[in-house]
């Protein structure tokens, strides 16, 4: 979250000079300065150090002495900035090496990065900040109030030890892909510490053995998205070009929220677009609109966007007050929507159905399928509101759009939360995601794993 983070004081010094740092990261917010993932001491104030991404995406591992000085500094040319993938990042550092590139080295998804914007590495011997006796903090820098925004798994240091990537992650022998897996045989040394962040209750607690228990700062939120399943957030990177340029709205909580700070439409797109299966969602509008909230689907690759909130010829998408947009077209009302109001998605790529409520379905009953015909019930639930057409194809794309200066909406797409308010009574059928209305029957929750099974 972005008012958060962990810190714990070190009473003595372990290994400053030989030490794994692991974490598993799954980015949210780019192109800003301080996406710190662990830091120790404070810039100008004692010896500082940090393992982070900088403003250019690049990975960075830095040690600065007390007087602000450059001890070392070695950043990545590659640029990461997929907010859909989960990154494991790790640094192995031994200033005892007689060679200087082999006293830091750092890794992304097991791999060794070899190529360097800056390669500035530490004197042979260099006691760093880390493990020494400063505050050692999760997600921001010591006397900073820019934090980390995204999430974060599983962030270890080993103090003692520079250890290979498969300590910490292995290849799946099936996909090729890097995935998490649990350290075992760690000497974890005096600092050393895992944070799993497993516990809802006490995020963080050190499961290395060493009782070294972080402090939790902030509005803290646990996530079910997690390296071994990744769930549909917005993506900031998706954007479209309308008449005044590019057209992006604010995004927060994990992106999960997106807000408006100008009169004009900002549009919004999910990181997951499914070819086949059953998918649904949620959204609430979290401030008063100014009629100009937008809720929808797109199908296929060609998004298009000309001044008047049309979004290409195989798009779909319920405007505030009611009226349906599809192909090109407008047709019947349906029943507005407000601050406070939930809208749930049952998006059927398979067959090209979508179907649509307000707060569960319980006071609306003029949901239309836009052919004159209310009140499509979806079997067994109370959703209503069915659209189905020939013209429907393609991978689906949810998408969102707020208008007015200061609206404000927030999405659940299982994580069971709207921003950072937990969801009031979760509904039935969620198979391990956490929704605020029931789930349809045969319909899941957009992440990976349901995708690779149901998709």
């Amino acid at each position: 979250m972005a008012n958060s983070y962990l810190t714990r004081t070190l009473s003595s010094a372990g290994n400053r000079k030989t030490f794994t740092i692991s974490a598993w990261v799954k980015r949210s917010k780019l192109s800003y300065d301080f996406a710190y993932m662990v830091t120790a001491g404070q810039y100008q104030t004692d010896q500082m150090a940090q393992f982070k991404f900088d403003a250019n995406d690049n990975l960075n591992i830095s040690g600065y002495a007390s007087d602000g000085s450059k001890d070392f500094r070695v950043n990545t040319n590659r640029r990461f900035r997929d907010v859909n993938a989960w990154y494991h990042v790790m640094a192995a550092v031994d200033t005892t090496q007689a060679t200087a590139s082999n006293r830091v080295k750092l890794y992304v998804n097991g791999v060794q990065e070899t190529s360097f914007e800056e390669a500035t590495y530490p004197s042979q011997n260099y006691d760093t900040a880390f493990n020494s006796a400063v505050d050692s903090l999760v997600g921001l820098r010591k006397g900073t109030s820019t934090y980390f925004e995204g999430y974060l798994s599983h962030v270890a240091i080993v103090d003692g030890a520079a250890l290979a990537p498969t300590s910490f992650g292995e290849t799946d022998s099936t996909s090729g892909i890097w995935k998490f897996k649990s350290p075992s045989g760690v000497t974890w040394g005096t600092n050393g510490f895992h944070l799993k962040f497993e516990n809802s209750g006490a995020l963080g607690t050190d499961s290395s053995g060493n009782s070294n228990t972080f402090t939790v700062n902030g509005n803290l939120k646990q996530s079910l998205d997690t390296p071994s399943n990744s769930y549909a957030t917005l993506n900031p990177n998706d954007v479209m070009n309308g008449g005044t340029g590019i057209l992006k709205p604010t995004y927060s909580n994990g992106n999960l929220t997106m807000a408006n700070g100008v009169d004009d439409n900002r549009q919004a797109f999910g990181t997951l677009s499914p070819e086949t299966g059953k998918w649904y969602y949620e959204m609430k509008i979290d401030a008063a609109p100014s009629n100009g909230h937008r809720i929808g689907v797109f199908f296929g690759n060609n998004k298009t966007h000309n001044g008047s909130y049309y979004y290409g010829a195989n798009a779909f998408y319920i405007h505030q007050n009611g009226q349906i947009y599809y192909n090109g077209s407008s047709t019947t009302y349906m029943s507005s929507y407000t601050a406070g109001d939930i809208i749930s998605v049952a998006l059927d790529v398979t067959n090209g159905n979508i179907y649509m409520s307000k707060n569960g379905g319980a006071s609306d009953s003029t949901w239309s399928d836009g052919s004159g015909n209310n009140n499509q019930a979806f079997p067994g639930t109370s959703i209503n509101g069915k659209l189905s057409a020939s013209w429907i194809s393609g991978a689906a794309t949810p998408f969102f759009d707020v208008y007015g200066n200061g609206d404000k909406q927030s999405i659940n797409f299982g994580n069971g939360f709207f921003g950072t308010t937990p969801i009031s009574s979760a509904g039935s059928n969620g198979n391990g995601s956490l929704f605020e209305y029931d789930v349809p029957s045969g319909y899941y929750a957009l992440n990976t794993k349901n995708i690779n099974t149901y998709g």
